[in-house]
């Protein structure tokens, strides 16, 4: 199912607007109609061509949940996004169950408020235990301890215990749903390249499940999701690529062909 099918500016990007953060990339500042016609479409391009930029802003302007240490409402790096996000006019289908955002570098930050969330909970529990009599200490106590068992349940005892790839994963485990819509960004961050086949196979389970991925990425391994739209933000525009003309393929091929042509004059 798609969610969101296009997004375009609302108003004509001006001169002094152009000075200003994103809008000071060329490939941002000419934007034109973008739409999605695919479950999964990726963004891709350079480091600083400002995939994750629009993507963060598309996150932003769609109200997603952000998992991480903090929700977008209280990232003082977002200001700049949050008003580029206002300049964006979204065209949809029908409202998702779920809108999440997260990006793979967020991962120690969200466990870090899990593990926080737990603490804050035995806390609680402890606090009830002395302070409130009767029969209500009993409820209070047991609405506690019910969501410190959701949390083990999902995270485990630990947080810290599994490899960040693990980790990742796992998260993505608890937070797919169905009829929902993703924005991640570089989740092939802490993935090796069988847990990023691994990465294909839950999105495309989710996806049978009409749920939509937008994804800002540069691993070609992904890229090569069957049906997915790749748009590739180059030096001045975001245009549709074919997977097998992407730069990262192409690299990715040659260099795995002759290793020792491209190393030999490092």
């Amino acid at each position: 199912m798609l969610f969101l099918r296009s997004i375009s500016y609302k108003n004509a990007i001006n001169e002094d607007d152009s000075l200003i953060y994103p809008l000071n990339i060329k490939c941002i500042r000419n934007m034109e109609k973008v739409e999605f016609n695919s479950p999964v479409t990726f963004f891709v391009g350079e480091n600083g061509s400002g995939k994750s930029t629009l993507l963060e802003a598309l996150a932003i302007g769609l109200n997603a949940v952000h998992i991480g240490s903090n929700e977008f409402d209280y990232d003082e790096s977002m200001v700049n996004i949050q008003d580029f996000s206002n300049r964006i006019r979204f065209v949809r289908n029908a409202k998702p169950l779920k809108t999440i955002f997260f990006r793979a570098e967020d991962v120690l930050g969200f466990i870090k408020r899990i593990s926080k969330t737990k603490e804050d909970l035995n806390e609680m529990e402890n606090t009830f235990l002395k302070e409130i009599k009767g029969d209500g200490k009993y409820r209070a106590v047991g609405a506690v301890r019910g969501q410190l068992r959701e949390l083990t349940q999902s995270y485990g005892d630990d947080p810290y215990a599994k490899s960040h790839g693990e980790t990742f994963l796992n998260i993505l485990q608890k937070r797919f749903y169905k009829k929902s819509l993703f924005f991640l960004d570089e989740p092939e961050t802490p993935l090796s390249p069988l847990r990023q086949l691994a990465l294909i196979s839950l999105i495309k389970h989710y996806v049978g499940l009409g749920a939509q991925f937008v994804i800002a990425t540069h691993s070609p391994i992904l890229m090569a999701f069957p049906g997915a739209d790749v748009l590739h933000f180059n030096s001045d525009r975001i245009e549709k690529s074919d997977y097998n003309d992407i730069e990262h393929v192409v690299i990715t091929k040659s260099f795995l062909n002759n290793p020792e042509l491209y190393l030999r004059d490092l």
